[in-house]
């Protein structure tokens, strides 16, 4: 995946609009972040992920997730664009947009 193919899927979800976040190429909803670039290592930081979680994916798919120390302790893990599919993207995207977003937006999201 490139950085374009993430917006474009994340852009499915209503209100997803492109900004920064340190610095670097982020995506929002209303001011909040659903993801942002790590280009020293060409990664998406994908909030919102427990650590257990993380443990487990990383475990699983090391070629696609992987954490820095920077990270440790925090409910973040890191999905590497150049090995990142869509599929397993998209989820990430939602679970984190549906926290972040409004709820009447959410919920005229999910009646639709």
């Amino acid at each position: 995946m490139t950085w374009d193919d993430v917006v474009a899927l994340a852009r499915t979800l209503p209100e997803v609009e492109v900004s920064t976040s340190y610095g670097t190429p982020a995506l929002k909803v209303r001011g909040k972040l659903l993801t942002r670039l790590r280009p020293e290592d060409d990664s998406l930081v994908l909030p919102d992920v427990p650590l257990e979680e993380r443990e487990m994916l990383i475990a699983a798919d090391p070629v696609v997730f992987h954490v820095t120390p920077h990270y440790d302790g925090y409910a973040i893990v890191l999905a590497r664009l150049s090995a990142l599919k869509a599929a397993t993207l998209t989820p990430f995207l939602e679970r984190r947009w549906r926290a972040v977003g409004p709820k009447q937006l959410v919920a005229g999201f999910d009646a639709r």
